[in-house]
């Protein structure tokens, strides 16, 4: 494991959608002299901004913001090329603030993570395995090849296990083998927002209506000219998937906003459970008229280590 010249410890704001999280990292931004990283892996996308709550030039006040708008919303997400990009920022910028939900980019950014290679005949034979038969023939495979993996991966998460399924295979290896560890590349302080589950549903169904009323179904009009319903993973983000499922007659508008607040709620308790697993992960209460100076403690208390 080699470390990586960075002085200071990146200060990495996590927890949750809706929880607040892009505002806590402009202002520990501002008051460290830093600047932010985005590790949201939907805000990697250009055009993807009302949907992915990015924030506007105001508001990131000033703070040059890292990683959002890379790619086009027909390019498939890569962790490691993700992970590629975060540490060149890291490398360059004095105090990073790493800042977002996407819990395997944080990792992937922070930690000692390599990713194997792809084999696209393997992966195109299990997704359409996938689409013809479901996540369920497919999991049963893969407890028989790497019960590890298995248990950590939802039996719903047909992507994931198909990723599984494909390292298995091209590499001969198994898949838990490749799957985070808490070794540290890069010494970190983590600050994760928490919120009361009542509240945060209440939070994501306002950020939901408030997209809709900002203009989200006009944004994917404009993207599907873009390409996106080909892209593999733009299109199925949260709110973009439904709103495409809308324009295309599936669904009514009401439904699709209906799933898009269902969705996102389950996705921000799938994001709580990823963090909370992290013991280095400090957790603040949301609602503290002090937060920044609490955050702000911890990275003191950090950097006296």
């Amino acid at each position: 494991m080699r470390q990586q010249p960075v002085i200071a410890p990146v200060v990495a704001v996590v927890g949750p959608t809706a929880a607040g999280k892009s505002d806590l990292a402009v202002d520990l931004a501002l008051r460290l002299g830093g600047e932010c990283v985005n590790a949201d892996s939907m805000q990697l996308y250009r055009g993807m901004d009302i949907g992915t709550a990015k924030l506007t030039p105001g508001e990131r006040r000033g703070v040059p913001h890292h990683l959002l708008d890379v790619w086009d919303v027909t390019v498939t997400a890569s962790v490691a090329e993700y992970q590629r990009l975060a540490r060149a920022v890291f490398e360059s910028v004095e105090r990073p603030v790493l800042v977002g939900g996407s819990g395997l980019y944080v990792r992937a950014a922070l930690d000692d993570l390599e990713f194997p290679g792809t084999d696209p005949e393997i992966r195109t034979r299990l997704e359409s395995e996938l689409a013809e038969r479901g996540a369920a023939p497919l999991y049963e495979r893969l407890k028989v090849l790497d019960p590890p993996a298995a248990a950590a991966i939802l039996p719903s998460n047909g992507r994931r296990i198909v990723r599984a399924l494909e390292v298995i295979e091209h590499s001969g290896r198994p898949f838990s083998a490749t799957m985070p560890s808490y070794d540290a590349v890069y010494p970190s302080v983590q600050i994760g927002i928490e919120v009361p589950r009542p509240v945060l549903d209440e939070r994501i169904a306002l950020r939901v209506e408030r997209m809709w009323a900002a203009g989200l179904v006009e944004e994917v009009r404009g993207l599907l000219g873009q390409g996106l319903a080909e892209g593999r993973t733009a299109s199925r983000a949260l709110g973009y998937a439904q709103v495409i499922r809308y324009l295309e007659g599936e669904w009514s508008e009401e439904q699709a906003i209906e799933e898009t607040v269902r969705a996102t709620r389950r996705f921000a308790r799938r994001q709580e459970s990823w963090f909370r697993r992290d013991p280095r992960v400090c957790w603040l209460p949301y609602d503290v008229p002090d937060l920044l100076e609490r955050s702000l403690a911890q990275v003191a208390v950090r950097v006296c280590e």
